[in-house]
């Protein structure tokens, strides 16, 4: 598009796009491009990235790449897998490292050697890990300029070929100095500023009407700040008259949401939106199903279904009509849609009959290249108001994906006692490491110690992501003696969270006990619009006192998370999941005040059918945000 650019090599990571658009933000202009790709993929290249990736280097499927990029005279920096394929290139050895990194980490500088990239960082900095293999020999000429408690060769560089490796990610918040590196890379490389958000803008609405050429869309409104930005898109460059919005009420959406959602389109001067409910045909469509992927799916294909009765309805002509999504690039990348990338999960905008509908030209996304922080400066930028624009995500599945199900098959119980087994010994084993001694032990601390009581895992699995690839394992559970009288430090216990999902393979998030009724068992369950109507209520609680204590809009999401997990019939157990983000691909678990903890906890205690509370003190990585 420019002359000018960065090129980012997606070897499949989650973040490739993120690399891309943190050089965006910063003002250069960075495309993406596959590894194997054509030498003239450069032209006009003043630096390239390569980015992580699922695969082990050394694996059958691992990504190919044209090494003749390694030829050209520009600088090239490599993160994390990119970090393993530019070693290996120049004769390094990568292997399984001793300990894989999962969160964060502290990066330290190696003294007497200075790196480009490191300029005006203070050092030892927060870096953001995820990672298994590690580099045990750097390439050849390669000097180490940083490492970590577990990982020696976390920085090197050869100044002499341009050549930069880190194993963290860079491109994540979570790494705070990640933009300095960015933009000393960006520098280095010799590149000019040349991109803001008016051409950001500019490009998308000439997407719209390239795109779209005569046809008019349908778009599917979920309420939340994706389809919502994208409607607005739409109707600026087409016009009201060539777009109908289609806000389908589903039977999943929260409490009084689809009330809500009409009063604010309405507010904002859209009058182009129809309602149409369909609960009982998405209640139908999931009943009964257990597997978190399956009933996406069956979700997702309902969209269509339901969408094809409206315009039988309306009368509208197919052929006349695009339907209109507001997918954005990570619910691309979770789905696999890169050639190189792994599915995290299905998401209902990538299914069997939405991508049919890619294929034959038939859809328009006009945010598929943006994060969701790029998605609210637009909607900002074209004048949405901030309840709008500021809203929860809230993604068309809705609270279906919240409700967690089970079958007849309970073997995950025996699965679920020998994992806790495995967990106990590791806490007891390495209880000085973790620190759970020195920070949650009374005899070893004192009295105004929180008193940790025992560990054990939920007999439910949950999905996660690490090191790139789909996890499915146990949550593991922390419990603790009068916890509201001593309430653990939230920095103890999310150091406590990252060691025990490094540590333990069946693992891969971490909830704490907030209460807990008495003879919990796992029990059948199904996503019904009983359970529904138990996760309306306690998430309505959640975000009312959210807002009521000035914190909705300093939490990115919060999901309720039900879990066939109980001690009376048609009683549950929930999970409270409230996350910090900023572009969904990483985040941290909310570190709610105290207080207002109690409060919602006392609010959710006095419904009656809530047996057990849990907070999720689990990291993105390796937990995904849901549990499904």
């Amino acid at each position: 598009m420019l002359e000018e650019k960065i090129v980012v090599l997606d070897f499949g990571s989650q973040y490739a796009h993120l690399i891309a658009k943190r050089f965006r933000l910063l003002g250069y202009y960075s495309e993406i491009a596959l590894p194997s790709a054509n030498i003239e993929a450069f032209e006009g290249a003043k630096g390239i990235v390569l980015s992580g990736g699922p695969a082990s280097i050394y694996d059958q499927n691992a990504p190919e790449y044209n090494p003749a990029f390694f030829d050209l005279d520009i600088p090239i920096l490599g993160m994390c897998y990119g970090h393993y394929v530019l070693n290996k290139h120049y004769g390094g050895k990568i292997e399984k490292a001793n300990a894989g990194e999962f969160g964060y980490a502290s990066l330290e500088k190696k003294q007497d050697v200075e790196c480009p990239l490191f300029k005006g960082i203070k050092m030892p900095t927060q870096v953001w890990m995820s990672h298994q293999d590690g580099v045990i020999v750097p390439g050849k000429d390669f000097e180490i300029v940083g490492f970590t408690k577990d990982c020696p060769f976390a920085a090197v560089q050869n100044l002499e070929k341009k050549r930069f490796g880190l194993q963290f990610h860079v491109e994540v918040k979570d790494t705070p100095c990640g933009d300095t590196i960015l933009e000393n890379f960006a520098r280095f490389c010799g590149i000019s500023k040349n991109w803001n958000q008016d051409l950001v803008l500019n490009y998308i609405m000439k997407s719209i009407t390239d795109t779209a050429k005569d046809k008019k869309v349908l778009l599917f409104l979920s309420g939340g700040v994706d389809s919502t930005v994208a409607f607005a898109l739409l109707n600026k460059a087409l016009g009201q008259e060539r777009v109908l919005g289609l806000h389908i009420d589903s039977g999943f959406m929260r409490k009084n949401e689809s009330k809500i959602i009409a009063e604010q389109y309405h507010n904002a001067g859209f009058t182009n939106f129809i309602c149409e409910d369909a609960s009982a045909t998405f209640l139908n469509a999931i009943s009964k199903k257990t597997d978190p992927q399956e009933k996406r799916k069956a979700v997702g294909e309902t969209f269509i279904t339901v969408r094809d009765k409206v315009v039988e309805k309306l009368h509208l002509n197919p052929e006349e009509w695009l339907l209109g999504q507001g997918t954005l690039y990570p619910d691309i990348i979770e789905s696999g849609g890169t050639k190189n990338s792994h599915v995290i999960k299905t998401h209902h905008n990538r299914v069997d009959g939405i991508q049919a509908l890619i294929e034959k030209g038939l859809i328009i996304e006009p945010l598929k290249d943006l994060y969701k922080d790029e998605v609210r400066l637009i909607g900002r930028k074209i004048g949405l108001k901030e309840t709008l624009v500021a809203r929860h995500p809230f993604p068309g599945p809705g609270l279906s994906i919240n409700v967690l199900c089970q079958g007849t098959d309970f073997s995950a119980i025996k699965e679920a006692e020998k994992s806790s087994k495995e967990l106990e010994s590791f806490i007891s084993k390495d209880s000085y490491k973790t620190g759970f001694k020195s920070r949650f032990i009374k005899s070893e601390t004192g009295t105004n110690a929180p008193s940790f009581i025992s560990s054990g895992v939920l007999p439910v699995k949950s999905v996660g992501v690490q090191g790139d690839f789909r996890t499915y394992r146990f949550p593991a559970l922390l419990r603790f003696h009068n916890i509201w009288e001593s309430f653990p430090l939230w920095s103890d216990l999310e150091q406590a969270s990252s060691f025990i999902t490094n540590g333990i393979k069946d693992v891969n998030r971490t909830v704490i006990a907030l209460y807990e009724s008495e003879n919990l068992k796992l029990v059948e369950g199904y996503c019904d619009k009983h359970r529904l109507d138990q996760t309306r209520e306690v998430d309505n609680i959640v975000l009312d006192e959210l807002k009521k204590n000035d914190m909705y809009n300093k939490i990115f999401q919060h999901l309720t998370i039900n879990l066939p997990y109980c001690a009376k019939e048609n009683h549950c157990a929930i999970v409270l999941r409230p996350v910090v983000s900023e572009d969904v691909m990483t985040a941290r678990f909310a570190h709610l005040a105290v207080p207002l903890l109690k409060k919602i906890v006392d609010r959710i205690e006095m419904l009656g059918f809530v047996d057990a509370l849990y907070y999720d003190i689990t990291n993105k990585p390796p937990a995904t945000f849901g549990w499904e």
